[in-house]
C-alpha cells in the first residue's frame, strides 16, 4: 500500500531516552545461543532525536548526525522502518536522520533507541495505526532491548530482556552518567562474561530480583535503593576495560550513595540522593576532566514530538 494523500515534505520527530539496567542478573548460555536475564529497566532523560521524512520510491535512507559511520544498510533504524514496511505492504520510503546524545556502544541501548524512534516515526508517517503489542513483537524481532525503548518507564525485563512488566513507582531517581571514549561490544562483554564464570568468577545460575530492590523503587527511595544495584557483567566490562574501576571509584569519593557499570558498559552510572545532590556530584566528576551527565528517571519511552 501507499500512503494516502502522501505529501513528499511530511516530518515526523520522535524522542527515544536511554535505559539503565538498576538489576541485571545473567544466566549461563542456552542451547538457542542466549543469554537468559532477569532485570529491571529504568528510562532515563537522555535522549536520541529521530526524523522520518516522507520519500515516494520505497528507499529508506538514514544520516546519523556528527556520526556518518553508523550509516547503512545494517543500521538498526533502518531495519526497523524495513520490517514496518514488509509486515504492513507499505511501498513508500523514508528519510531518517538520527541525532544522538546516547552514547555509541555505551551500555544505554542507543540503537535499540533509534530502532524503536523508527517504528514509531515510520508507523506514523505512513498513516498507520499498529496495535502496540503488534508494534512490541516487530521491536522483539530488531533487538533484546528495543521493546523497553517503546515502553520507558520502569520494567521487569526476562527472556532475553524482551519480555516485560511494567511497574509503578514513585517519585524520581536522580543519576550521573560518566561517559567513556572508549566501546565496549556486547557480544565481547558477554564473551568475557562466560570465560570468568567457567572460572568460578561469575554465578553459576541465574538469579532473581531482590523483592527489596522492587520496593524500594517503587517508593523511589534512592538511599534505600544504592546497596542493591548489581549488575552481573560489571567484572566483564572492567576486565575488558580496567579504567572503568577507577571511574567507579571516582563516583563514591564525589559522594554518590552507589555506582554501576551501565548494561555492558562502559557508560558508569551513579545514583545521587536528590537533583541537588547529583549537581555536586557532577561537578566534582566533571572537575577531574570526566565527560558527565545529570539525568533523571522515569521517563517515557518512544513518543514523537511533531
Amino acid at each position: 500500500m501507499s500512503v494516502e494523500a502522501h505529501d513528499d515534505s511530511a516530518v515526523i520527530r520522535v524522542r527515544v531516552p536511554a535505559k539503565l539496567n538498576v538489576a541485571l542478573h545473567v544466566g549461563p548460555l542456552d542451547d538457542n545461543g542466549y543469554h537468559p536475564l532477569n532485570t529491571v529497566f529504568q528510562a532515563v532523560s537522555l535522549y536520541d532525536e529521530i526524523t522520518a521524512t516522507a520519500l515516494p520510491d520505497g528507499d529508506v535512507q538514514v544520516r546519523t548526525a556528527d556520526a556518518e559511520w553508523l550509516d547503512g544498510p545494517d543500521h538498526l533504524a533502518v531495519r526497523a522502518a524495513r520490517l514496518l514496511q514488509q509486515r504492513h505492504g507499505i511501498t513508500d520510503g523514508c528519510r531518517l536522520t538520527v541525532r544522538k546524545t546516547i552514547p555509541v556502544a555505551g551500555g544505554m541501548a542507543g540503537g535499540s533507541a533509534d530502532a524503536a524512534g523508527a517504528l514509531v516515526a515510520c508507523a506514523k508517517l505512513w498513516g498507520l495505526d499498529p496495535d502496540p503489542e503488534d508494534l512490541t513483537r516487530l521491536a522483539a524481532e530488531l533487538g533484546s532491548d528495543v521493546p523497553f525503548s517503546l515502553l520507558g518507564g520502569v520494567a521487569i525485563g526476562t527472556g532475553r530482556g524482551d519480555q516485560l512488566v511494567p511497574l509503578l513507582v514513585r517519585g524520581t531517581l536522580w543519576w550521573v552518567l560518566v561517559f567513556d571514549e572508549a566501546g565496549l561490544s556486547t557480544p565481547q562483554v558477554y564473551r568475557r562474561f562466560d570465560e570468568l564464570r567457567e572460572g568460578g568468577l561469575g554465578p553459576r545460575e541465574l538469579n532473581e530480583i531482590d523483592a527489596e530492590l522492587l520496593r524500594a523503587l517503587a517508593a523511589g527511595d534512592a538511599e534505600a535503593l544504592a546497596p542493591l544495584l548489581v549488575n552481573d557483567l560489571a567484572r566483564a566490562a572492567v576486565d575488558l576495560h580496567p579504567p572503568l574501576a577507577r571511574t567507579l571509584e571516582a563516583g563514591r569519593e564525589a559522594g554518590a550513595l552507589a555506582g554501576l557499570v551501565s548494561g555492558s558498559g562502559p557508560t558508569c552510572a551513579f545514583l545521587a540522593r536528590d537533583e541537588s545532590d547529583a549537581i555536586d556530584i557532577s561537578n566534582r566528576l566533571a572537575a577531574t576532566g570526566r565527560v558527565v551527565r545529570r539525568v533523571a528517571g522515569p521517563v517515557p519511552g518512544a513518543r514523537p514530538l511533531s
